[in-house]
């Protein structure tokens, strides 16, 4: 007896202790969130009702310091974003709704006096998204606000926004580089047969060139005739707002390229030495001598020992837009079109119509904006997008759709059930087509020996079999399938462009056209920018000129929620995470190997769940 009380013990002692040490270390863990949640709950009011945001002074110039590409919306979610800064893989962007709220606040906010560009760190855009940051410069310098634009180095889509400047300036060893649009795609043809690899194409559409690197080893005279003439046009009207912006002779920009040897030679290679003399520029001044101007022309602030300045997203978090009342709706359609569900940056064909039927059974929203960017993916995922805009329609709520970059293909097939179709003049859009790759390696089997062969219950089962060549019974209901789903495509464009299939199949052929060249041939209604298509939406459901705008976008999780609850922006939220030391200042981008995008791309083809995957791709990017 004595015995077994004895062994009992420090069985007893040693569970004891760990649970002590268990409810220490659960108390810690509890105290540690708690604390943490009350300095953000701090955090978010004070920035909320004003306690943290310094009142902004007269003379006060706000620094435009985008950071990353400009997009339609950002990609991925707050702990998205934290859980990249862990990683160290994190990409940059800049949302466009945001740089235009900011430039047309800026213009009516009697304390700000001008507005400085600072470009360096600006990444990627599409011509149509410049456009719109252009006019709301424009609008900025039309309240009396002058627009000063600084950079070390200017490729041509930061150079477009820079010349909007009142005053242009460049470091003394800085670059301009406008190269013109267009470019040169890898073709693989020799290089899959030489592995083995069989491309099997089936497509309808005579300019539907979305394939030809995996099938041929140049581009067909049909894809470079769309080429040409798509990118001329782009090109006659990135030249011409430049040479208007920055008051040049018509033609000067392609002089300047075309005698740039020459011109290199007589600068003695001084780039910013050229620029200057051909009016690229209006002088070369270091970041300090920027500073000592603005600091002459405003207010001395002693704090950062420069100008009365805010930046951009210190201003932007001052931005509380209207919360109540009726309202516009506006769903994000950016990105490849999938089947099923896609998050921010992206569409899935499930969920991006989930957001317009939450809109459509909103009665507080009494109209929809459908913004894409997109170059088109699932044709059954654009249908489903398409169909719940439609029952939008006939609900009584008016849709608009607005242009963004790329409209194109799939992109274009979610556009056909509005009310109006307002595009950019250079928007990429139409390439009505449809297309799907079959890839099979039987001749890399041979080779290495590799043999297939098994029982089927019938010729369906073992139809397409990548290691096998394609039966052509299967090839045949591929091809069918295809070219029902262009019938589809054509008929539903007819019918909502108020014109005939034969019209429509004219003007489509998977061709692709500027937003113009598309107007011009009746695929788009009007040319116009974002704001129009806001602005057409509210009157065609009666709202006047007080109502709100409203992002449906994808629930947030649960710290995101909170912090929405009290009505705080992404902007506020934000600049919260940075106070708590969640968020770096910037971190490297990585870059992607393009010929590794374009294999993967058709890897990610084969290995499809269905038999096969028609697609409406456009496999185009904005210039």
């Amino acid at each position: 007896m004595s015995n077994t009380v004895s062994a009992t013990k420090p069985k007893s002692l040693v569970r004891r202790g760990f649970g002590m040490l268990w409810r220490t270390l659960d108390t810690t863990r509890r105290v540690v969130l708690n604390l943490v949640f009350l300095l953000i709950v701090i955090l978010l009011l004070s920035a909320i009702f004003g306690g943290g945001a310094t009142p902004i002074g007269d003379k006060t110039a706000l620094v435009l310091d985008l950071k990353g590409d400009l997009v339609e919306q950002n990609a991925g979610s707050v702990r998205d974003a934290l859980m990249g800064n862990i990683s160290g893989d994190i990409e940059k962007s800049v949302q466009l709704r945001d740089v235009l709220a900011v430039l047309d606040a800026a213009a009516k906010d009697k304390q700000i006096s001008s507005v400085v560009l600072m470009l360096d760190e600006f990444g990627n855009a599409g011509l149509a998204g410049l456009h719109e940051v252009g006019a709301a410069l424009e609008r900025v310098k039309a309240a009396g606000k002058p627009v000063v634009a600084w950079g070390g180095s200017f490729d041509q889509k930061r150079y477009l926004l820079a010349s909007h400047a009142n005053e242009l300036y460049m470091h003394p060893m800085g670059t301009v580089m406008i190269q013109g649009f267009g470019g040169h795609r890898n073709y693989y043809g020799d290089a899959l047969d030489k592995l083995g690899v069989t491309v099997n194409l089936m497509k309808v559409g005579e300019y539907k060139s979305a394939a030809e690197p995996y099938i041929s080893n140049g581009p067909s005279k049909e894809a470079l005739e769309a080429d040409a003439y798509l990118y001329n046009a782009l090109w006659e009207g990135y030249t011409g707002d430049v040479e208007k912006n920055r008051k040049l002779a018509p033609g000067a920009i392609g002089k300047v390229i075309e005698n740039l040897p020459a011109l290199m030679t007589q600068a003695q290679g001084d780039v910013g030495k050229l620029a200057l003399a051909n009016k690229l520029v209006d002088g070369l001044k270091t970041r300090d001598e920027l500073r000592d101007m603005m600091i002459k022309r405003g207010e001395f602030d002693d704090d950062s020992k420069s100008f009365r300045q805010v930046g951009f997203h210190d201003y932007l978090s001052r931005q509380m837009p209207k919360a109540f009342g009726d309202g516009v709706a506006v769903v994000v359609a950016s990105g490849q079109i999938t089947d099923g569900t896609a998050g921010p940056g992206a569409i899935g064909g499930l969920s991006t119509s989930n957001l317009i039927r939450k809109a459509r059974n909103d009665d507080a929203i009494k109209a929809i904006v459908l913004r894409i960017d997109s170059p088109g993916g699932s044709p059954y995922g654009s249908e489903l997008i398409r169909r719940e805009l439609e029952l939008a329609r006939a609900g009584g709520k008016p849709v608009v759709v607005s242009m963004g970059n790329v409209a194109a293909s799939g992109g274009y097939w979610v556009a056909m059930a509005a009310d109006e179709v307002i595009a950019d003049r250079s928007t990429i859009t139409g390439s009505i087509g449809v297309f799907a790759l079959l890839p099979t390696a039987e001749k890399v089997a041979d080779k290495l020996g590799i043999d297939t062969a098994g029982h089927t219950t019938t010729w369906l089962a073992g139809a397409y079999n990548p290691l096998r060549p394609i039966d052509p019974r299967f090839a045949d209901i591929v091809q069918s399938n295809v070219t029902r789903i262009y019938a589809d495509f054509i008929a539903k464009a007819a019918v909502a462009r108020k014109t005939t299939p034969a019209k429509i199949n004219e003007v489509g052929q998977g061709r692709v056209w500027t937003g113009l060249q598309a107007q011009e041939r009746g695929l788009v209604d009007t040319i116009g920018s974002f704001g129009d298509a806001i602005k057409s939406a509210a009157k065609r459901a009666r709202l006047g000129d007080d109502f709100r705008i409203e992002y449906v976008e994808k629930d947030g999780t649960a710290f995101e929620r909170f912090l929405t609850m009290f009505g705080a922006s992404t902007a506020q939220a934000i600049n919260i995470q940075v106070k708590l030391g969640m968020l770096p200042t910037g971190l490297p981008e990585g870059t992607v190997a393009q010929v590794g995008k374009d294999l993967q791309w058709l890897t990610d083809m084969s290995a499809g769940r269905q038999p096969f995957q028609t697609v409406t791709h456009c496999m185009c990017v904005a210039p």
